[in-house]
């Protein structure tokens, strides 16, 4: 594709997956020539392009033509999950003539930055019998409104505090709510004959993703943390063709709230589907073993880039910048998994593409966060690196990267592949 091409597919893809269960359909439907493989089934006739789906994650891979049991893996890690707020399974309340949803703030949201947009919602449904589908009402349907200036005097002076139990509930009516009003409606809007017994549903903001400024240099949307990445890591794969490897992506849910579930990078996901790739091959554990001592890891997360607003928040010599490429996430205290010598590979793929390459490191007085790249490189003993598209604005209901970024990353994970 061209850049143009790309973009364009980037953006379908954030438009399209305004929840991690929506974001593995749409890579699912990239997935072209790829069949997907049962998890209850034995792994008798394993196809050599192929996936699985648990959830919201996928495991995907691409194996060469005679493939040994002990061939490595390269592997690159995305997560599909973002900081939202989530509907609540009683959500139906009332307060002073307005209709409200009960919400769940779900990872670290900047808080005030889900003021006064217009919401959709997105997700899981269940019905009483255990079938599932998926909903997206793309309407503005919910709005969290901020208190006028008038009755805040002190807000752009001493700041915006916002208490998330109380604050942040949006309205999604007039008048006054019955238990069981959100669920017949939410119903209807899905087409069920029936109210849905569960759900995972998030709010998201409807307006999509776009390019914007004069010269359209730069990428607004939602969910840039961390779809970006599964993007680039589902485009690298449909490319790749690998000799002397096993090419593989993960796309985990529940990074952002710790990756400990049976779809996060804490869980048995990746680690059983490779295993059993071993053992579909003839591989024994301690071929399992070898394998994975020979394999490495891409752990995809985005980047800080530098705020021209707060430089001072930044590491001096440490500043990745947008549409200047990938970033290489180094901290000494393992909060990244990057090690020199992984740092070394990284950057070979990015020099073999033609992809510019960059460096983040945090301050020492700003401790920095965390990805899935040491939960995976601890829970496999996998070399690992960590690395990320730089963007600013990260973890707000609307994102800011670079708009040549995108493709520089899928192109070095191409390149890594093969």
């Amino acid at each position: 594709m061209t850049q143009t091409n790309e973009i364009a597919d980037l953006i379908a893809y954030l438009d399209a997956s305004p929840s991690p269960r929506h974001a593995v359909a749409s890579t699912v439907a990239r997935l072209a020539g790829f069949d997907q493989v049962d998890e209850t089934a034995a792994w008798v006739d394993v196809p050599q392009r192929g996936y699985v789906v648990r959830g919201g994650a996928i495991v995907a891979w691409v194996i060469p033509d005679g493939a040994a049991a002990t061939m490595p893996f390269r592997i690159a890690g995305a997560h599909t999950d973002s900081p939202c707020l989530r509907v609540k399974p009683r959500p139906d309340k009332s307060s002073v003539g307005w209709k409200q949803l009960g919400v769940e703030v779900y990872g670290g949201i900047l808080n005030n930055t889900w003021l006064d947009r217009d919401l959709g919602v997105a997700g899981l449904l269940v019905a009483t019998d255990g079938s599932t589908s998926l909903v997206d009402v793309r309407t503005p349907i919910a709005r969290v409104p901020q208190l006028a200036v008038h009755l805040d005097r002190g807000v752009n002076d001493t700041g915006l505090i916002l208490d998330r139990q109380q604050h942040l509930a949006p309205v999604w009516g007039v008048g006054s709510s019955a238990p069981g009003d959100f669920a017949r409606w939410i119903g209807e809007q899905a087409g069920l004959d029936a109210a849905p017994a569960w759900w995972e549903l998030c709010l998201y903001d409807v307006q999509g993703a776009a390019l914007i400024g004069a010269d359209q240099s730069m990428l607004a949307s939602g969910r840039l943390d961390n779809l970006l990445s599964c993007w680039a890591a589902t485009s690298a794969l449909t490319a790749a063709a690998p000799l002397d490897h096993i090419a593989i992506i993960v796309l985990n849910d529940h990074e952002e709230v710790g990756s400990m579930s049976t779809t996060g990078a804490a869980g048995p996901l990746l680690e059983a589907v490779l295993d059993r790739l071993v053992a579909s091959r003839g591989g024994s554990s301690d071929d399992f073993h070898r394998t994975m001592a020979g394999s490495m890891c891409i752990s995809a997360d985005n980047a800080h880039a530098i705020h021209p607003n707060y430089p001072e928040c930044h590491e001096p010599g440490h500043h990745p910048v947008i549409n200047a490429g990938p970033a290489l996430k180094v901290n000494a205290n393992q909060r990244y998994a990057t090690s020199a010598e992984t740092a070394a590979a990284f950057q070979r793929a990015c020099e073999s593409a033609d992809v510019p390459w960059q460096v983040f490191v945090s301050r020492n007085n700003m401790p920095c966060g965390s990805t899935i790249g040491p939960i995976t490189s601890t829970r496999l003993g996998i070399a690992t690196a960590d690395i990320g598209v730089p963007q600013l604005s990260m973890h707000s209901a609307r994102e800011l990267c670079g708009a040549d970024d995108p493709a520089h990353l899928a192109n070095a994970l191409t390149a890594f592949f093969d």
